[in-house]
């Protein structure tokens, strides 16, 4: 098994700067980078044998293999949150270091759309028999959060049966929180602020952030950093709006934006100060997570990532979002509301995968819940399967992104077993 060939795909697609919305066009409606990601993967594909299709002006695209009259579908997706600062390696490109990956994407998501390509291969040069076609879907607007990708694909293009999106974790993904977006607006005249910037997306956990202010009639400038990560983890990281709310409190304590931020807010990862500390058995307590801060159009605009528990709709964290908002002269508009996924953790699509990832493991670990939101929420009997073990440091949307270069490999192995315990029988 050749897989210094997969590491070769790996870096030529890391080296494309597939940040969704930049560079917007007709024939690219996710950005110029995501179009030419997609085009990459679908030449791989097919000078690997697989059939492809290109959808129309790059909506999306799709390779497969087999035949059949159904399909098992792989949802990936090939855009990436911005690199942010701080990389000690390039961020768009593959540096192997001391037995880890590094690069913007390795681990979410090319890393494992490379490694389920490669075990499309193995399965594809092996000849081996399939009673369904194996399709993986190639997505580019999953970071955005909007995912018109995959509702012109479910529009357009063949449904799969069933399947899995490489994008979470092992041993497989039953549930996924419901997904909150909050856009909270008031006039950056009444902040008490003359500018402020920081976060580069609702979905990361920012790590810098800076204000302009007049302290005794000068301008001054403060700044805070922090450590970033995935917002449906906020635990992980430190939050740098949070870190200068805090500085700010001392030096403009009647600002309604620090004080909302001071009372409401603070160092608060779960909603206890805004009223909305929701938790159920199914899947725990709620997360929440201010992303971004910046001005638009003379408004002070925050964005506001929220994670709720499953068995909650969206009111039980609007409404006294807005009620402790209204306090401070702050507007909340609810900008996203995604459902929860909530399926049968016995049901025969986990059972099937939960074999494979336990007769490659040993592990025998459970199924579980998770905050993040995957393609799984895009079609119907998709589950989340991987691709972070256990007790692996979570980097996706960090600085200096890594996977470890077994872990790759070994995502090849169970995926190619995932694949044939689904379309084989």
């Amino acid at each position: 098994m050749n897989n210094e060939a997969m590491k070769r795909s790996l870096r030529e697609l890391c080296r494309i700067e597939s940040v969704a919305g930049i560079d917007v066009s007709d024939d690219a409606p996710y950005g110029a980078g995501c179009a030419q990601a997609l085009d990459y993967a679908l030449e791989l594909c097919r000078r690997l044998g697989f059939e492809t299709k290109l959808c129309e002006n790059h909506r999306c695209g799709w390779a497969q293999i087999g035949t059949g009259e159904t399909v098992v579908g792989i949802l990936a997706h090939l855009d990436v949150v911005p690199a942010g600062s701080g990389w000690s390696h390039p961020a768009y490109d593959l540096t192997e270091e001391n037995g880890r990956l590094y690069g913007r994407g390795v681990s979410d998501d090319k890393g494992p759309t490379i490694a389920c390509i490669y075990a499309m291969k193995d399965i594809l040069g092996a000849g081996l028999p399939l009673k369904r076609r194996v399709r993986i879907i190639f997505g580019q607007s999953e970071e955005s959060g909007d995912w018109d990708d995959m509702a012109y694909y479910r529009e357009h293009e063949e449904l799969p049966v069933f399947g899995f999106t490489p994008d979470a974790d092992f041993p497989a993904i039953y549930g996924e929180k419901r997904l909150l977006n909050y856009k909270l607006t008031m006039p950056l005249e009444e902040s008490g602020l003359l500018d402020i910037r920081g976060g580069s997306a609702s979905n990361v956990v920012p790590d810098h952030c800076e204000a302009r202010l007049l302290i005794d009639g000068r301008e001054s400038c403060i700044s805070a950093s922090g450590k970033a990560s995935h917002a449906s983890t906020p635990e992980d990281g430190e939050n740098a709006i949070a870190a200068l709310a805090a500085k700010l409190a001392s030096l403009l304590p009647q600002s309604p934006f620090v004080r909302f931020y001071r009372d409401r807010i603070g160092s608060s990862l779960n909603g206890e100060l805004m009223g909305c500390a929701l938790s159920d058995v199914e899947s725990g307590k709620l997360t929440m997570n201010v992303g971004t801060v910046g001005v638009t159009d003379g408004n002070l605009v925050m964005e506001i990532d929220v994670r709720a528990p499953v068995t909650f709709e969206a009111d039980a964290v609007t409404e006294p979002l807005r009620r402790a908002a209204a306090e401070y002269g702050i507007e909340v508009a609810l900008t996203q509301d995604t459902p929860p996924v909530y399926m049968d953790k016995n049901g025969a699509v986990i059972r099937k995968l939960l074999a494979v990832y336990r007769e490659e493991t040993g592990d025998c670990s459970e199924p579980t819940v998770i905050g993040g939101g995957t393609y799984a929420r895009a079609m119907d009997h998709i589950v989340a399967f991987g691709p972070m073990f256990p007790g692996r440091e979570l980097t996706e949307h960090q600085r200096n992104e890594y996977l470890l270069a077994e872990d790759f490999c070994r995502l090849r192995s169970i995926y190619r077993k995932a694949i044939l315990a689904l379309a084989s029988d």
